[in-house]
């Protein structure tokens, strides 16, 4: 199943976009699921129809298209409840009020993973041959894709420390420890939410049918917002396909006196977008004369974007983290595209390279050999990060 995200700064015009491009993938023949992963859901209020009904179930709106609003709580249940009702009891025991108990037991980064769990369900009933995930402003997108990496570290911890504790206090202590202590299906759940879905999200993320793009108006403060999402987002591997220019002047508004001005300053930041995301293609979506609302004008809305490109294909090829060897030593090659050499930070923990560019850090496993290796040293090189590591045997050089 082909997996595009839509992102941006707030207010760009992402859910339109989305669903813009569901419509038309949906017109061009695709069998086709738009998904909200926005709290604040307006996917239904775009397309013009109802989303909801039952929970978790998308509702279908047109030939070929489907829509689903993500009930967080509905959708995590499943893999949560027992998690949550520990954690309740828990809190209870602390002296905290039911409700906020409650409240505080939800999984941090719910929203999120309800979405992504709601993805890979379809990606799984193989119903739908492209999603289009409409995703809440830039930094909550960050959330959301890089959280099976983040969740996965954090959930690991959790299960060890709860691990040790319940092997220390055998099922006779329990009744006199005051602190409730977790049982086995609690562990069976974490194990499930850790190794099994949150590691096919991480491969489902990182997998070659699976692109981000980002949405752009011709304002200066959207435009630097999105180059450092392209750049966060290349720090976790997740490859951007292509840029929209959203909210254009049609090319008849030019000859108006009142419109000459910046219709001209337009151009300038779309030539602006075009060189700064190359070799990305920028795709331009002009303003429309009407609100764009309901299936129909999404679909030419659609149209009138992408012209002949097929919305649901990869539209352009991201290069991917490496790892090589040459001339007695490894190297590593991460691309960082607008990466700045004064915000970034590369350190060796472990058996895994630390890479920090402004206020994102990740921790990239390295392969086994890689892993006893020291580092030596690290450059930014037209866009990319080449980090060089000496084998263990040969020392730092």
């Amino acid at each position: 199943m082909r997996l595009v995200f839509y992102t941006g700064k707030g207010g760009v015009g992402k859910t339109t976009t989305a669903a813009a491009t569901a419509a038309h993938a949906a017109a061009r023949g695709h069998r086709t699921l738009v998904v909200s992963a926005d709290p604040a859901h307006s996917l239904g209020d775009v397309l013009g129809v109802a989303v909801g009904g039952e929970a978790g179930r998308p509702t279908e709106v047109a030939p070929r298209l489907a829509a689903l609003e993500v009930d967080a709580r509905a959708t995590l249940d499943p893999h949560w409840g027992r998690i949550r009702d520990y954690l309740v009891e828990l809190f209870r025991h602390q002296g905290i009020e039911g409700v906020v108990a409650d409240e505080l037991a939800l999984l941090p980064g719910a929203e999120e993973i309800a979405a992504l769990l709601a993805v890979e369900e379809a990606a799984r009933s193989r119903r739908y041959d492209v999603c289009v995930v409409d995703c809440a402003p830039t930094g909550s997108t960050l959330r959301l894709v890089t959280l099976p990496e983040v969740a996965s570290r954090a959930l690991r911890l959790l299960l060890r420390v709860q691990r040790a504790v319940a092997t220390v206090v055998s099922p006779v202590a329990r009744v006199v420890v005051p602190v409730p202590l977790p049982g086995p299906e609690v562990f069976r759940d974490v194990d499930q939410l850790l190794y099994e879905r949150l590691a096919k999200l991480r491969e489902l993320l990182l997998g070659d049918a699976t692109s981000v793009r980002i949405v752009v108006t011709p304002e200066r403060m959207v435009i630097d917002e999105a180059l450092r999402a392209h750049t966060d987002l290349a720090l976790f591997e997740l490859g951007c396909d292509a840029v929209v220019m959203n909210r254009l002047f049609p090319p008849a508004a030019a000859a108006e006196a009142f419109f000459e001005g910046w219709s001209r300053w337009q151009e300038e930041r779309l030539a602006e977008v075009e060189a700064s995301f190359a070799p990305l293609p920028v795709l331009r979506a002009s303003l429309a004369d009407d609100e764009v609302i309901g299936v129909e004008a999404l679909a030419a809305h659609g149209a009138r974007t992408f012209g002949d490109a097929d919305p649901a294909a990869r539209l352009c090829a991201a290069p991917r983290l490496r790892f090589g060897r040459g001339k007695g030593e490894y190297r590593v090659e991460l691309p960082l595209p607008h990466a700045r050499k004064d915000a970034l930070d590369v350190a060796k923990v472990d058996d895994a390279l630390v890479v920090r560019t402004g206020n994102r850090r990740r921790a990239i496993p390295l392969p086994r050999k890689l892993a006893a290796a020291t580092l030596v040293g690290a450059k930014l090189d037209a866009g990319t990060l080449v980090v060089r590591l000496a084998p263990a045997a040969s020392g730092a050089r």
